[in-house]
């Protein structure tokens, strides 16, 4: 199966954008935007408070009922460090894959769908398709938020959501959640020959790393376990640390990030309970020596566990429309668990393999854009209904 020319050539005009999480992407939401403005799409620009990035919002067909959205993100991971045998923001076919930051997380989803756009503009749609297009799902899922807060309290807003992330046209009917935080641990300096008189942020920091690790630990023994996951217990994971400036130095400042990845149903909100207590009790240790010490947590960035009974509507729907009757569930997280949370019921299927996410040479294939495109065959064949 080949994919086709409108969607390769979309796909080469959105690969050329470079729409890397920590840029603008107003560049690439404005070719969007002019694209369906040529076919006679209206659409919103919802922005975030610097006013640089923007999600875009669009419906096709009837205006006063609630439908189907088709979600993706616009940014792209970095390629910075990687090693790339192309241009990555350059797309490059060759035996039958398609080559580029983006192509298959998400980009070749988001070509597919617009693709399909000039067919639906004259196709009598009796259940509206809702495109959205968010920014910053790659750093937090930060764009979806600021677009359900704009959708919350209207009158019409999708009633189902397909999420194209890379599952190879698989329905996913469920993913773990996220929630990551960055501890910082302020001490007292002072020669390290005097150590007893300091607080070493470094040392206080190891004892809650270590928490994180026991807390890990219980998981793997006592679950909760759902064995549809290749991993199939929540997990807990310390992946930066930074502190100290010098041997001789007992350290002022020390600080950590971690995350949990829980499974649905599993609150991840009992570990950080357990872990902030623990932190109370070193902070009065280490007041002891110098009041001014402390331990803080930050946020850095969450997202929902997804969730849907297979027999939801949304993911009956979906099977219909890839063909198939199975369906499965995904470690990696999506905006799909904020949609349902949110109340839109969601699922998640798209092109392409999550293997090649994020790496140099990501790729996605032709036979897989072309399942892409079947389906929303499909899903215009059902819209009409």
């Amino acid at each position: 199966m080949l994919a086709t020319t409108p969607t390769l050539e979309l796909l080469d005009r959105l690969v050329s954008f470079d729409s890397t999480s920590r840029n603008s992407n107003l560049g690439l939401i404005e070719i969007i935007r002019l694209y369906l403005a040529e076919h006679g799409v209206p659409c919103e620009l919802v922005y975030d408070d610097s006013g640089t990035k923007a999600n875009l919002y669009a419906t096709l067909g009837p205006q006063d009922r609630a439908g189907i959205a088709l979600l993706g993100h616009t940014d792209v991971v970095p390629v910075d460090g990687q090693t790339w045998s192309s241009d990555p923001f350059r797309l490059h076919c060759s035996d039958g894959r398609y080559y580029g930051r983006g192509t298959c997380d998400m980009k070749g989803f988001i070509a597919a769908v617009l693709g399909f756009v000039p067919r639906w503009m004259n196709t009598t749609l009796n259940t509206p398709l809702h495109l959205c297009f968010t920014y910053d799902e790659e750093v937090g899922c930060l764009g979806v938020r600021r677009l359900l807060g704009e959708l919350k309290h209207r009158a019409v807003r999708p009633r189902l959501a397909i999420v194209g992330e890379p599952t190879e046209m698989r329905v996913i009917t469920a993913h773990k959640g996220k929630t990551s935080r960055r501890c910082h641990v302020h001490g007292h300096a002072c020669h390290s020959s005097l150590a007893p008189q300091g607080v070493n942020a470094v040392q206080y920091a190891a004892h809650l790393i270590v928490l994180l690790d026991r807390l890990a630990a219980e998981k793997v023994e006592q679950g909760p376990f759902d064995h549809d996951f290749d991993v199939p217990f929540s997990t807990v994971h310390t992946g930066v640390v930074s502190g100290g400036t010098a041997l001789n130095i007992v350290p002022a400042d020390c600080s950590f990030d971690f995350e949990i990845r829980n499974l649905p149903g599993d609150d991840p909100e009992p570990l950080l309970d357990i872990l902030e207590r623990r932190a109370e009790e070193l902070r009065q240790i280490m007041r002891r020596i110098s009041p001014e010490a402390d331990i803080q947590f930050e946020p850095l960035s969450a997202f929902a566990a997804l969730d849907m009974a297979p027999g939801a509507e949304v993911v009956t729907l979906a099977k219909g429309l890839v063909g198939a009757n199975g369906h499965g569930k995904v470690a990696f997280g999506t905006e799909a668990g904020l949609m349902a949370e949110a109340g839109i019921p969601a699922v998640v299927c798209g092109p392409g393999s999550i293997a090649q996410a994020h790496k140099p040479d990501e790729f996605v294939s032709a036979d897989q854009l072309a399942l892409c495109e079947r389906f929303l065959d499909r899903l215009t064949e059902r819209a009409a209904a």
